[in-house]
């Protein structure tokens, strides 16, 4: 019986022990994780991923991360619920409005910043890394076309490895932790030019934060506006738009 804390799918192409190259992977369901697994798993990685139900409004991401770690083949899809709407603070996580056609540039961090979200999931990432006896985590963050979320900078990313040294039994008996970010220095349509380049089917993705009911996405939300740009610089169709467009 599946516990009410979480659930844990095995990959049906892959026993559940582990690789000698394990990795445990932030998958969130939209196109930066996807691409940054499977930028891991071309470098030799086998992947263990870890999906969070947070209470975010976009819920319809954990279809897709499902949908993305079948995909990618990983060993196993762990499912933790940790509801963060109890914190509040975010658009994403309560009553608060999702800004819509905001001026992605303009300076400042919005509301849809979840206060400490990748502290909290890198942390819960590091456990299960440590549980596992690996030693390498991958996050999609991406310091360029982004929302000037904190959490997503390079300066974040070096701070976590040196705590992860020193919160950890694996950190203080030699063990070194490093938290991979492939995406960090690229701009998004550098990212879909990678993911094409590997094959990834962004059908399976969700990046949308406030979905009107009955669609996948809103298009003036700022993960919306950033994908579309993303798309049109890269020169590719979004196949998430072209798959929800009217059959004539």
């Amino acid at each position: 019986m599946t516990s009410p804390l979480h659930s844990i799918t095995p990959s049906p192409h892959h026993p559940l022990t582990p690789s000698p190259r394990p990795a445990v992977v932030l998958l969130s369901g939209g196109l930066d994780s996807y691409t940054a697994a499977a930028i891991a798993k071309s470098d030799g990685f086998s992947l263990h991923a870890l999906t969070v139900r947070y209470g975010q409004r976009h819920v319809r991401e954990l279809e897709a991360a499902r949908q993305v770690a079948a995909a990618l083949g990983v060993v196993i899809h762990l499912e933790l619920d940790l509801d963060l709407r109890g914190i509040g603070g975010s658009a994403l996580t309560s009553n608060l409005a999702v800004p819509h056609g905001r001026d992605v540039n303009e300076r400042g961090i919005p509301s849809t910043y979840v206060p400490a979200r990748n502290t909290i999931f890198l942390s819960l990432a590091l456990g299960w890394a440590e549980a596992l006896g690996a030693q390498d985590l991958v996050i999609g963050v991406n310091a360029l076309d982004y929302s000037g979320y904190p959490d997503c900078r390079p300066e974040f990313i070096a701070a976590f490895e040196s705590l992860a040294g020193l919160a950890t039994r694996a950190g203080v008996e030699g063990g070194r932790f490093s938290v991979h970010t492939p995406l960090i220095g690229l701009s998004k349509a550098q990212i879909i030019r990678r993911g094409a380049a590997l094959g990834l089917d962004y059908r399976l993705t969700h990046s949308c934060y406030d979905p009107p009911p009955g669609r996948a996405f809103c298009g003036t939300c700022d993960s919306c506006v950033i994908r579309a740009k993303g798309f049109a610089e890269a020169g590719f169709p979004d196949p998430l738009i072209v798959a929800s467009a009217p059959r004539i």
